[in-house]
C-alpha cells in the first residue's frame, strides 16, 4: 500500500523568536523507517512530503500494516515524524509525532489496502506555541484521504 504524507506550515518559516531558532539549530524533520530518519527537510521550507510503501493483509478478519517505516504493536500501529538538529552527518533528534493508522477509518485503510489508491495524510507540522508539532496527532488535526 503506498502512503503518502503532506506536512504544511512547518514552524521555521514565521517571523517570531521560536522560528528563528529552528532555523539556526537547523532542525529538519524527517520520516522514521526502523531507527534511522530519512528524507529529512529544513524547519524552514513551506512544504514537506515523503511517499512510501507499506505492508498490508489480513490477519484473523482484521486489516494490518507492517514493514519498515510502521512502528508499534498489532492493533496499534503507527508511523513517526522526527524532528532533530542537523549538524554535518550528525541528527540529534529531540521530537517526534506519531501517525495512528487507528485513526484512520476503517473502509478508507481497507480501500488502500486493495489498491484503489494512495493513502494521503496531511497535517499542520506547527504545535500552538509555534514549535515543531509533537506526540499522536488525531484528527481533525491530520487529515486522510485516498487518491
Amino acid at each position: 500500500m503506498l502512503v503518502r504524507i503532506i506536512g504544511t506550515d512547518l514552524p521555521g518559516r514565521g517571523p517570531g523568536p521560536a522560528a528563528g531558532r529552528l532555523r539556526l539549530g537547523n532542525v529538519h524533520v524527517g520520516v522514521q523507517k526502523k531507527a534511522e530518519v530519512v528524507s529529512r527537510v529544513p524547519a524552514s521550507e513551506p512544504e514537506a512530503r515523503w511517499e512510501f510503501e507499506v505492508t498490508s493483509r489480513e490477519v484473523d478478519g482484521l486489516l494490518d500494516v507492517g514493514g519498515p517505516w510502521v512502528h508499534g504493536r498489532p492493533g496499534a500501529r503507527f508511523l513517526y515524524l522526527s524532528w532533530g538538529a542537523v549538524d554535518g552527518s550528525s541528527f540529534a533528534m529531540f521530537r517526534r509525532a506519531k501517525l495512528m493508522f487507528g485513526d484512520i477509518p476503517t473502509e478508507l485503510l481497507r480501500r488502500a489496502h486493495e489498491g484503489a489508491g494512495v493513502l494521503v495524510a496531511e497535517l499542520g507540522l506547527t504545535d500552538r506555541e509555534g514549535g515543531p508539532v509533537c506526540a499522536r496527532v488525531r484528527p481533525p488535526d491530520i487529515t486522510w484521504t485516498l487518491r
